[in-house]
Formats: C-alpha cells, structure tokens, sequence
C-alpha cells in the first residue's frame, strides 16, 4: 500500500517563514517535518511514498529525491494549478494503489496507522477518515456518527454547544481508488467541503474511526511554538539526531558551550551550535545547527532554525527565526517572527 502525502499547500499562516517554503518542510525539532512524517510511517511498515507537491517542490525534491536517503521509495504528483485537497488526490491517480493512505503533511501526530487499516478493512465503505477528539469544536468541521462508525454528517464551524460531536477531520484516510471516480479531472476540488460530503449523499460508505496519540495543525505561529513545547515537555516524541546530555537539555555533534553559560530546561541545541560566555539559553529554546549566539545573549521561549548568527547582548523572547538570519547588537526582540530574507519583524 503506498501512502499519498499532502504537500502542496501555500502555508500562509506560517508567513514569512513559508515565504520560500513549503510548510510541511518548516523545521520540527530542528529536522524538516516532511522527513519525520516519512520516517515514522516507514517505521509502521510503509515504504512507497508519492508525494503531491506545487509550491517550491524544488526545496523538497533536492532535499528527499528519490527517498534512497530514508529507504524508502518516493515519486511526485506535480500540480500545474492549485487543485484542493480533492484535487491533488485525482492528479496522482495513476501514481496509487488500489488501497492508498492519504495525510495532509503540515498535521504534527504521532499514532499509529495500524488501527485505521484494520477498521477499513473490516467495513464495506470506500473511505475511512482518521478523527480527533477536541475541546472546542466550533473552528472545525465536526462529524456526525452512527453506531458502526458511518459518517452521517459533516458540520462545519457550528456553534460551540450545537455541535453533534466533538470528533473533526484528522487530515488522515485510507480509500480505495474507486473512490476517485467521484472527483472532476483537473479543478479545484475540496475533499473535506465537496467530495466527502457527496459519498455521503450518494451512501456509497465515508467512515470515521478515532485515532489516539498526539495531533496538532501547525497551521499558525502560536501551534508552531506550542508543539515545539509539547515535545520539549515530552507530550510526543521525534527521533531527535541530538542526545539528552541532562533532564531536559538536548545538545548536538561538536557543540561548543562558552564558559558561564547557563542552560535553563527545557532547551534544544542542534549541531556545531557556538554559544558564548556568560549566555543565559532557556527554558524553552530550540536553535538548529550552524547557529553562533554571542556573549551574555538571552534567549528563552524561541525557535531559531539553521545558520542563524545573534550578537553580543541580545535578548530574545517569544521568538521565532528562519534560516540564516543576523540580529544585531543589543537587540531586544519580543514575539517576532522574521524571515532570512527581509529580516521583516511581525508580531
């Protein structure tokens, strides 16, 4: 069975920092997610990827290629126009197996398939939906059961206490390509808005089963950093390349920690990471390789991807950066999020 992964979306939410990539390839523990998301799949026993790409499919075609690097097998959907969910679905057809599973790659989770294939191979329906369980479910597109597992309805947005339950969409499936029949060649076509609610009308067989483990849209700045904090706080796990050197403190290879600096737990230091002397670094600090923090910097509750260089004095704080950026001398900086390429601070 191959798995189809989502990643062509334009992430704007995620902006600047998906300026010039895709968001499934936004660092997550200072590893690209789309990379995590291939590995832990592998490990679930799935080792044939296709992969539907638009926006940059350069950045994640040079830094996956054919997947020989993972030991898996990858191949591409490329989509000309911006076609959906549904869309981009119907553009690999040719790519798919009769059984496939689908994931939107910019979903953070940690669950196991295994249930889910066993579920909708024990019912006679063409899709089966991986659910989530939330608090408030009015921000979603909620789900109505019966008592086998069939979808009824889909809700979307209702009123906090209108809602006919608290399970939305995942961003998880496992369809049969029969299933496709049933999406127009070549549009825009939303599967969540317009394809499952028609296999619903026409009782062709939608179910949902409950995942369990964790699950998080990283779609915005603020679920980007809390995830980050989940992991630092061990609410789910990644196979981080940096080894645990004390309770809560993460350092990377050839790592250099200037004299008189405190490492404050949680905190995540990637590789041939400089720190200078007398830094205070945490809690809640996650810096990716080839950075160089200079003297008596603080910086806690902050995301610094790859190659970024901070001076002397600097104090940061609810941060996020991309790759390669350059904050000046004696910078206060306080929920920005900048890009490598205009160093633009939004709040």
């Amino acid at each position: 069975m191959k798995a189809l992964l989502l990643a062509g979306g334009l992430g704007t939410r995620l902006r600047p920092l998906t300026e010039n990539l895709p968001k499934p390839m936004a660092l997550v523990g200072n590893k690209p997610w789309l990379e995590h998301l291939i590995v832990h799949l592998k490990q679930q026993g799935i080792g044939d990827f296709v992969l539907a790409v638009k926006h940059y499919a350069d950045v994640i075609k040079k830094r996956l290629g054919d997947g020989s690097s993972l030991g898996v097998r990858i191949e591409y959907a490329i989509e000309e126009d911006l076609l959906g969910t549904a869309g981009a679905i119907k553009n690999a057809e040719d790519l798919l197996s009769d059984r496939f599973l689908v994931v939107n790659s910019d979903i953070i989770h940690e669950i196991s398939i295994i249930p889910l294939l066993e579920f909708h191979r024990n019912h006679n329906g063409l899709v089966t939906i991986g659910l989530t369980e939330v608090e408030d479910p009015s921000q979603y597109g909620v789900v109505e059961l019966d008592m086998s597992g069939r979808i009824l309805r889909f809700v979307e947005k209702p009123n906090k206490h209108e809602a006919p339950s608290r399970f939305i969409n995942a961003g998880i499936y496992v369809m049969e390509k029969e299933a496709l029949q049933w999406i127009p060649k070549h549009k825009e076509v939303s599967i969540e808005r317009e394809t499952f609610p028609l296999l619903i009308e026409k009782n062709i067989g939608v179910y949902g089963k409950t995942i369990n483990g964790y699950w998080m849209d990283m779609g915005t700045k603020n679920r980007y950093r809390q995830l980050h904090w989940d992991l630092l706080d061990g609410k789910f796990t990644l196979p981080l390349k940096e080894k645990e050197q004390g309770k809560g403190i993460w350092l990377g290879r050839n790592t250099e920690i200037g004299p008189g600096v405190l490492l404050v737990p949680p905190v995540l230091i990637g590789d041939e990471v400089h720190i200078g002397e007398r830094s205070v670094i945490g809690p809640y600090a996650v810096i990716g390789d080839h950075c160089e923090l200079g003297r008596h910097v603080r910086c806690s509750e902050t995301i610094m991807w790859d190659k970024c260089k901070v001076h002397d004095s600097t104090q940061l704080n609810n941060c996020i950066f991309g790759y390669g950026l350059e904050v000046g001398s004696r910078h206060i900086l306080h929920e920005a999020v900048m890009n490598r390429a205009v160093g633009v601070i939004q709040g």
